[in-house]
């Protein structure tokens, strides 16, 4: 738990706004979790491998409504918007290929497609990136963005020989033009758990502003157990965020109040996390579609409710066991994030941490139970 709350900053900020009784900037904080825009860009050649790339980071493949399609229905130099069918949040914008023209003016390419705007960039290429891609990486950069990144997408003849050439060949060339710690990841368009875009994440996660970054690793496709572990962490950050929400409220006397927001906010986290973990019914099935699994069976994984279905109903039967657990381990984790006048409140904070956490905690086990039987990882 203190590694979740390290990554996200925010165990300061709510102390702060508890001790104040400042419940809009706990209310902030909460929105600012469940609700954040991602704008990322994929730049490259409009080929099999690239729309393969853009529908795996939505979940989606080919015959799938809104799939991007080879060849591309924009015109070769207009850019194309794929926002995510469950997080609308999460944008991807398909950019037009670096030109092989040497007049080729990389400001003019950043300037027409506002590159500005996109939170991270990833140039995409099959088999080498070109001078001219070096170019627009460096004019990317120049604007404070630090988050232009090399993808090389596997075809599929590559082996892993070719590969690890085409790679070797990619730094190479890289160095020769000027790139003095080039890096280049290794991404299996239609399969992303393999090769190296995990490594990829990982650093893109690490270079976001933490608000976009926590937006991105809930608006992904949850296709490994090391993303499950992420998102798992992740929304137990935000059960912390609501718990002191839930908290604040109660040092108003007002009967019912605290209740009712607990319940509301809960619905909220754990919707979202049915989402983010791709637990519904329609995620599960087109899983299913795109492995070769019979969706019936990855149905019958979920065993925890919440993963089927968020209904209130249930949610308020959790608040009510935490109630009555009142665990002694959480209230101590309470003495350590609540300012020492205010844990008289401490009792509304432990309740619906426990709550949300354990509910995380069993959609997360369904989540990896599915991964692992549709992935092949459970053999």
């Amino acid at each position: 738990m203190a590694e979740v709350i390290k990554s996200l900053n925010l165990l300061e900020s709510l102390k702060e706004s508890i001790e104040k009784n400042n419940i809009s900037d706990i209310k902030d904080a909460v929105e600012d979790m469940l609700i954040s825009r991602i704008n990322i860009a994929v730049v490259g050649e409009r080929g099999r491998e690239k729309a393969a790339f853009i529908n795996s980071l939505r979940g989606l493949c080919v015959g799938d409504g809104g799939a991007a399609l080879c060849p591309s229905s924009a015109a070769p130099d207009e850019l194309a918007v794929f926002p995510n069918p469950k997080h609308p949040d999460f944008r991807l914008w398909d950019l037009p290929a670096i030109p092989s023209d040497p007049a080729f003016d990389p400001e003019n390419y950043v300037e027409r497609y506002k590159v500005i705007r996109y939170n991270s960039v990833i140039m995409t290429f099959t088999e080498n990136p070109s001078s001219n891609m070096v170019a627009f990486w460096r004019e990317a950069r120049s604007l404070q963005k630090d988050t232009p990144y090399f993808a090389l997408l596997a075809s599929d003849k590559d082996t892993e020989k070719t590969l690890d050439s085409k790679k070797k060949t990619s730094l190479e060339l890289l160095k020769a033009e000027g790139l003095s710690q080039p890096k280049v990841f290794l991404v299996c368009p239609s399969a992303l758990e393999k090769l190296e875009f995990l490594k990829l994440l990982e650093v893109m996660l690490g270079d976001l502003p933490e608000i976009r970054a926590h937006a991105l690793l809930l608006a992904l496709p949850t296709f490994s157990s090391t993303l499950v572990a992420q998102k798992k962490d992740a929304f137990q950050a935000l059960g912390w965020a609501a718990a002191s929400l839930s908290a604040g409220v109660s040092t108003i006397p007002v009967p019912l109040v605290s209740s009712a927001v607990d319940a509301s906010i809960a619905v909220r986290i754990l919707t979202k996390a049915q989402i983010s973990l791709c637990l519904d019914d329609e995620s599960v099935d087109r899983l299913a579609r795109q492995r070769g699994k019979d969706p019936a069976k990855l149905r019958e994984l979920r065993t925890c409710l919440l993963s089927v279905e968020v209904c209130k109903s249930e949610v308020k039967r959790r608040l009510s066991v935490a109630e009555k657990e009142n665990s002694t381990s959480t209230t101590k984790l309470v003495e350590l994030a609540m300012p020492r006048y205010a844990r008289s409140v401490s009792r509304s904070f432990t309740v619906m941490l426990q709550a949300i956490n354990s509910a995380i905690d069993d959609m997360s086990a369904d989540a990896n139970k599915i991964i692992a039987v549709a992935t092949g990882a459970s053999q």
